[in-house]
């Protein structure tokens, strides 16, 4: 496979340290139980592919990006007790983010996308925190699976294990799934109404909501679905990327 100009891990120094550099790409993902037919990396390999081809599509010369490897660790404070569910806390995402900005700034590189590939992480806070420090950055992120309306692709409502991360990873590792293993992903709701309508929150504790990890039925999952939907999603962070190069920091709002 030949290197890809927009991987930072794939170039070398001679290659990149001419260029000129506005907004670097952060996937983040987790390590964690998917059912019992996903892979613990499910977050990280979607990360990876969503990032990796969302940036081919979007490349150029005239688009000045680079993708920096994936942080493969995320905030799983609910899955203490899942085995080998690898857990940081948002004040150690804060540290990391912190570090890489620091960089970024040194190098006079502008603009940070974080690509977030995980439900429990939450960077809001985070950026908003950092902005502060750092205020000659522009801080964004985005969450791949908010970027469209998944009932346009599948069937089955789910955030985790559920038809659509299935259909994504039979299409990416074919060999990887065997659905005969997978649970039903039956997952309890929250007894208070106003968690359960959205506007009140509370941190689930997994292990008492569902029985195999899984929060939505895989069974209607086929690569062909995954194929579909990655490239509608790739397609529109592709667009992300390019505007957030093209944006003007000194004319940022219309």
């Amino acid at each position: 496979m030949s290197r890809r100009p927009y991987i930072l891990s794939e170039c070398t120094w001679a290659e990149v340290k001419e260029r000129k550099i506005d907004l670097a790409i952060l996937p983040w993902g987790a390590c964690e139980a998917h059912n019992f037919h996903l892979p613990y990396g499910t977050d990280i390999y979607e990360a990876d592919y969503i990032t990796h081809e969302s940036a081919r599509k979007a490349y150029s010369n005239e688009q000045g990006f680079i993708v920096l490897p994936t942080i493969p660790f995320g905030v799983n404070t609910g899955q203490m007790d899942i085995f080998l569910d690898m857990n940081i806390y948002p004040s150690t995402q804060l540290t990391i983010l912190r570090d890489v900005i620091e960089v970024l700034s040194n190098h006079g590189v502008s603009k940070l996308l974080v690509l977030n590939s995980h439900g429990g992480n939450n960077f809001k806070p985070l950026l908003r925190e950092l902005g502060s420090e750092f205020p000659e950055m522009f801080l964004s992120f985005c969450d791949w699976f908010r970027s469209l309306d998944k009932s346009d692709f599948f069937e089955e409502e789910g955030d985790h294990a559920d038809e659509m991360e299935t259909s994504i990873i039979m299409h990416l590792y074919p060999d990887w799934v065997d659905l005969s293993s997978a649970g039903p992903g039956e997952a309890k709701n929250s007894r208070i109404g106003a968690i359960r309508e959205g506007w009140a929150w509370a941190e689930r504790q997994w292990s008492e909501v569902t029985t195999d990890t899984g929060v939505g039925n895989p069974m209607k999952a086929n690569a062909q679905k995954g194929k579909n939907f990655l490239n509608s999603v790739t397609d529109k962070i592709s667009q992300l990327i390019i505007e957030l190069c093209q944006l003007d920091l000194e004319n940022k709002y219309e």
